[in-house]
């Protein structure tokens, strides 16, 4: 059966797709052209500024008020960076700070980086309250564990991003931050009461429903707000918590629909897409892996399964979303490397670093999120003739490494350390026999090895955090 172009239309108008490459295929710009709302851009479709800005001005020929989305955190999480390290710190970083003209500062620049880039809705700030120190998708992406610390930066970051015109979506509502599982994985289950989410999950949320233009749902259940299911579905949450209870009438976009907490929960992604809109989800997130079939399949699903009246409700916000950033506000002029020296009043030192010069570098491995993707880390970019070998912890030999390092101590680089018995024994091997420097580049927690001469803290493992740690171990090249 055809569908009305008419509905056709509206369904578009409320999709974010995406590509691979840094070209768009033709379809991409010709459902712009149809009223597709935009496209989210994902690591695989940068390579430089140049090319960034020539892309989303190919897209904006298909519809020059297209919405250009990007997961751009700054930190550990960064899109436009993705080859190097972003040159700001992330989230935990500026938390550490507590300078909240400081977090707005840097989300300024960063909105003044994607302004240069035609991006116009940045999926960030995270706002979610990091409770769990084994969460394995916030983590550093968050600006604490305090409700009331995570929601002054929260709104310093979304006056930041929206002071260059680049609409920020606070995320991931209604709290991300309790979860130990992925929400790419699976569907997380964060079971408290509501006075617990009220008190420590919403307050961030709360703190930007005045003045963010959007705000991400999350795939995680909270038994208590959503009942079974995950919040992207759940009337309750988006509804009657968020909107009416907040106050808050910007865009509610949806995280990918594409994820496990989502299209599992609801059979499919076209079938997620139905429910996420009938909660009362405006924008939806497809995902990464999509093509013009699956936008068509989608299309079909949801003009099929969503009234007209709240799909025409849901573009109606999106367009006006679109208008909002038609008209970028000027950047404002940063002396410095504004994310280096963010980055250096972050760094936190435990003992006595004076033992460690001209030492041999062991970084441990480690694994990624989806979220934070390959990205380089680590110290390896900033030593100044110093020697680094990368090791896992589970197969390397602490006396192979203090035999290569012979007379130099050796500093331990890694990240969220203290998760794996085999990266906490090998520093403690290390440190029991030899002249030892740790560096945590995740999470910071409370171990710490017995006999480490120092122990330093970065709160993130952006390209900035890396050289902060190589400069604070007096290690860095001039």
């Amino acid at each position: 059966m055809a569908i009305d172009p008419a509905l056709r239309r509206l369904a578009l108008g409320t999709l974010l797709a995406a590509f691979k490459g840094g070209n768009a295929p033709g379809w991409a710009v010709t459902l712009l052209g149809e009223g597709l709302a935009g496209h989210t851009l994902f690591g695989t479709n940068v390579a430089d500024p140049a090319q960034v800005a020539a892309l989303t001005a190919q897209l904006r020929e298909g519809r020059p008020d297209a919405l250009i989305a990007i997961d751009e955190e700054g930190g550990d999480v960064t899109r436009l960076a993705h080859r190097t390290g972003s040159p700001y710190p992330g989230n935990a970083a500026l938390g550490a700070v507590d300078d909240e003209e400081l977090t707005r500062t840097v989300y300024a620049a960063i909105g003044a980086d994607l302004v240069s880039a035609g991006v116009n809705l940045d999926l960030a700030p995270t706002v979610d309250v990091n409770t769990a120190d084994d969460n394995p998708i916030i983590g550093t992406r968050s600006f604490g564990a305090d409700p009331q610390l995570v929601a002054r930066h929260a709104r310093a970051a979304v006056d930041g991003l929206q002071s260059i015109g680049v609409a920020a979506c606070a995320k991931h509502f209604p709290g991300h931050g309790a979860t130990v599982t992925d929400s790419h994985l699976s569907l997380p289950t964060v079971d408290v009461t509501r006075e617990i989410l009220d008190a420590r999950d919403l307050p961030p949320f709360a703190a930007v429903a005045g003045t963010a233009k959007a705000v991400m749902s999350a795939h995680i259940r909270v038994p208590a707000l959503t009942g079974d299911d995950p919040a992207t579905f759940s009337t309750a949450a988006l509804q009657d918590l968020l909107r009416s209870t907040l106050g808050f009438d910007g865009v509610i976009v949806t995280d990918a629909l594409e994820m496990a907490g989502a299209a599992a929960a609801a059979g499919g992604i076209p079938q997620a897409a139905v429910r996420a809109l009938t909660a009362g989800a405006d924008l939806l997130c497809i995902g990464a892996e999509v093509t013009h079939e699956l936008v068509e399949a989608v299309v079909a699903a949801i003009v099929a399964g969503v009234p007209a009246a709240r799909l025409e409700e849901a573009v109606a916000r999106n367009t006006a979303l679109a208008s909002w950033t038609a008209f970028p506000r000027t950047a404002p002029s940063v002396a410095g490397d504004l994310g280096l020296a963010a980055a250096r009043r972050a760094v936190r030192v435990e003992g006595s670093v004076n033992d460690l010069s001209s030492p041999l570098v062991v970084q441990l491995a480690s694994g990624h999120s989806i979220a934070e993707g390959v990205v380089p880390w680590g110290l390896a970019p900033h030593l100044d003739g110093v020697e680094q070998v990368e090791v896992v912890a589970a197969s390397a030999s602490a006396a192979q490494l203090t035999a290569h390092a012979g007379s130099r101590p050796i500093v331990v680089v890694g990240r969220h350390t203290h998760r794996q018995e085999s990266n906490r024994a090998l520093v403690e091997q290390l440190s029991a026999a030899h002249t030892v420097g740790v560096v945590e580049m995740g999470w910071p927690s409370t171990w710490r090895p017995a006999r480490a001469r120092a122990f330093v803290t970065t709160h993130g493992a952006s390209l900035a955090n890396g050289r902060a740690a190589a400069e604070a171990l007096g290690l860095a090249a001039l």
